[in-house]
């Protein structure tokens, strides 16, 4: 196969912006719920966006509101302190583009979330498109979202792979019949064993670059 489409979770795949989720939905369930939440139980309710997680989990839906913009403050006024983007990445970026690989983030993140980290970080200019986790009826694990990218942008499915750090991820790219990568570069991850295995676990951005590097070679090959 030759790769001209990465398709690239978020969270714990392109930036470390887990341990600030699980900061800020700490902060929220302890003062709104008097809870105090483990990491694990915080991955647990993952799936729905930040405010459908709180819509759901709250008591008093009265404070959802209220609850969801203490949220986004938390979370963007402890951004800089808790998140960098790692030279890795960055190489890794900068390498696929040059390449004109397409790139597309389909994240479960909301819209307003992921355009916080995207500003932050200063990494949008990257990416073809992105598809956030309220532009879809059905989150991953369900493909919808891919198959919106794929059908935005004329994506064959021999030519895109999806890369992701979670179960949901994998799920939804073998639903979508692409090839998976099991992104496990950051410390923090969503899953770091994966109930259905993904056709490579990469521990380092190298080894993507790598893949990507060797399938158009042998394009140029065949050419010849």
């Amino acid at each position: 196969m030759t790769i001209k489409s990465v398709l690239f979770d978020f969270d714990g795949t392109l930036a470390d912006t887990l341990p600030l989720s699980f900061m800020a939905f700490r902060s929220v369930f302890l003062t709104y719920e008097n809870k105090l939440m483990s990491n694990e139980d915080i991955v647990n309710t993952f799936g729905p966006t930040e405010e459908e997680i709180i819509s759901i989990h709250l008591s008093n839906k009265d404070l959802v509101n209220e609850a969801i913009e203490h949220y986004y403050a938390f979370f963007e006024q402890q951004f800089h302190d808790c998140v960098v983007m790692p030279i890795d990445i960055i190489e890794l970026l900068n390498d696929l583009s040059q390449q004109q690989i397409k790139m597309i983030i389909i994240t479960g993140k909301s819209r307003r979330c992921l355009d916080i980290c995207l500003k932050n970080l200063g990494i949008d200019h990257y990416f073809l498109s992105s598809i956030a986790g309220d532009e879809v009826n059905k989150s991953k694990p369900d493909p919808e979202g891919i198959f919106k990218a794929m059908e935005l942008f004329q994506l064959k499915p021999e030519e895109v792979i999806f890369v992701g750090d979670s179960n949901a991820d994998i799920v939804a790219g073998k639903s979508a019949n692409l090839l998976t990568i099991g992104a496990h570069w950051f410390e923090t991850v969503q899953n770091r064993t994966f109930s259905i295995e993904p056709d490579f676990i990469y521990k380092h951005t190298t080894d993507l670059k790598l893949l990507i590097n060797n399938s158009r070679t042998k394009e140029l090959l065949q050419e010849k």
